[in-house]
């Protein structure tokens, strides 16, 4: 027998209605205004800063000035390298931690476990690290942002999770039909964890792509900066960043506000594109090897 909603019920419900209207609003609202600011004239975004519904005064220049700058092109260009070359390195060597983790009966697996943790709460130091840097002969290279992070002992201990999920009975049978352990590992164990290892190119992929401070540290030269550096120059200083001979000072002082919303557009755009493809495996593959029973 279903109850009738009380009055009671229907209020509950309307406040809960309008609470989450609010949250919703308050989470959709900015990245919208940054999309709308990013086509309204600066003139009209400095008259007006406040609260906007449309573009005012709409242009597109902020954008055609943005993707024109030489900087932002070669920062797209070194991000797309990081991120191609950094997370094969990151998903490989992840993929060979975890298997080796994973495996039953090995020799000095609790010890490199404790290494590979202690890692996880003491570091070096940043000066250390900078002197590492320049001794290995990485310093102003791409491969400095790559090859220190190559692997995350966080992410390892995902994987190693998934694949302690995994049936012995599998690798064992494989063993007595003559496979070896990297067949294993590519041909048994890596189809099963696919959702998971989707979950750790996110993880990787999203580091190397908001990662902006190792940069700032190892890189000397400014076209080979990644893109969100050169978003938080624009940010900062972005008279400073676009006036090196290359556009006008009328166009600068005419984009001076808009250009910083473009290029926000512009660098988190991708990312918004790619995630809903992701998604689907986000929930089932960190919960692979959650509960075991």
């Amino acid at each position: 027998m279903i109850r009738e909603r009380s009055f009671a019920d229907v209020i509950f419900d309307l406040i809960n209605t309008l609470i989450m209207l609010f949250l919703v609003f308050v989470t959709l609202y900015p990245m919208y205004y940054v999309i709308i600011a990013s086509f309204t004239s600066s003139v009209e975004l400095i008259k007006d800063p406040g609260f906007i519904l449309y573009p005012r005064g709409f242009t597109t220049g902020a954008y055609a000035m943005a993707l024109s700058h030489p900087l932002i092109i070669s920062g797209y260009r070194n991000i797309l390298f990081i991120m191609i070359i950094g997370l094969a390195i990151n998903i490989t060597l992840t993929l060979f931690a975890a298997y080796f983790l994973s495996s039953k009966n090995l020799m000095f697996k609790k010890p490199v476990l404790f290494i590979m943790l202690f890692t996880m709460f003491f570091s070096g130091g940043l000066i250390p690290g900078y002197l590492n840097i320049r001794s290995l002969g990485l310093y102003d290279s791409l491969w400095a942002l790559i090859l220190p992070g190559a692997i995350s002992v966080y992410n390892t201990i995902i994987c190693r999770t998934a694949m302690e999920a995994i049936p012995d009975s599998l690798g064992e049978s494989a063993r007595i039909d003559g496979a070896h352990d990297f067949t294993i590992l590519f041909r048994i164990i890596f189809p099963l964890v696919k959702p998971t290892i989707v979950v750790l190119l996110l993880y990787y992929g999203i580091g190397h792509w908001n990662s902006w401070f190792p940069a700032s540290i190892y890189i000397r030269d400014n076209f080979k900066l990644p893109i969100q550096n050169v978003l938080r120059a624009i940010l900062i200083a972005n008279s400073g960043l676009l006036n090196a001979g290359i556009v006008s000072d009328a166009a600068i002082d005419e984009f001076s506000e808009t250009i910083k919303y473009a290029a926000i557009v512009i660098t988190t755009l991708p990312v918004l594109c790619i995630y809903p493809f992701l998604q689907r495996y986000f929930v089932k593959g960190v919960m692979i090897g959650a509960v075991k029973g």
